[in-house]
């Protein structure tokens, strides 16, 4: 069967705008959005120099749909319930939750690409940081928020309504640390690998460490004994 010319030129488009999305998905993680250039990116893609007009409207639009479009490829390879059932307890889904977001920082595939246009965000905020922070950051926040209240109990949110927010970033700023120094850590660390097998240990050390502070909180802090 023969395709029509309006089939074959959706084809040809949607052939073009997935390699764009993947050449800019590669460029921009490794450049940042300041330094890549349309030009690199359509040279990667072997796309004409226009294509990133024509089919995304310019350099901040194809950023904000790489960043959208390798959010979504990530979010389907590692979920943060990683498939738990929904009668998981908060420690697993914590567990869950840790590793999710390590595999997506440091998975060597593709959608790594997205973790890594993540962290560069923290760091260099674009125009397409605003709308990623309330349809990717927010909805992931709000899910570890609602496991580190279910582990902290309403006794101690009660008595401290922003321990559940300084618990949640305590959470996330050790992943981040490990993406964000990782040249640092090579050089200081050198025992500290990135392997699969690696970053299931990271998880379940930052999984032991949150879940011992959290529970630490319900217990009264001591005082250091004042030298005799």
């Amino acid at each position: 069967m023969v395709e029509s010319a309006d089939a074959l030129s959706a084809v040809a488009v949607d052939r073009t705008t997935l390699r764009l999305l993947h050449a800019a998905g590669q460029v921009f993680a490794e450049q940042g959005f300041a330094r890549a250039t349309v030009r690199e990116i359509c040279n990667l893609a072997d796309a004409n120099l226009a294509a990133v007009n024509y089919h995304f409207g310019g350099k901040e639009k194809l950023y904000a749909a790489a960043l959208s479009f390798w959010k979504d490829e990530a979010l389907l390879k590692y979920p943060p319930t990683l498939g738990l059932p929904a009668d998981a307890s908060a420690d697993q889904r914590l567990a869950a939750f840790v590793r999710s977001l390590l595999l997506r920082l440091f998975d060597p595939g593709r959608p790594t690409w997205h973790g890594k246009l993540v962290a560069r965000e923290l760091i260099e905020p674009t125009p397409a940081f605003d709308e990623h922070l309330q349809t990717f950051v927010r909805p992931l926040l709000d899910l570890l928020r609602n496991i580190v209240a279910a582990l902290l109990g309403p006794e101690l949110i009660a008595a401290d309504p922003a321990l559940v927010g300084r618990c949640t970033a305590s959470v996330v700023s050790q992943c981040l640390f490990y993406i964000h120094h990782r040249s640092c850590l090579e050089k200081l660390l050198p025992e500290q690998q990135y392997d699969p097998q690696s970053i299931d240990q990271i998880a379940e050390h930052v999984t032991r460490f949150s879940l011992s502070a959290i529970r630490g909180l319900r217990q009264p802090l001591r005082s250091p004994r004042t030298p005799m």
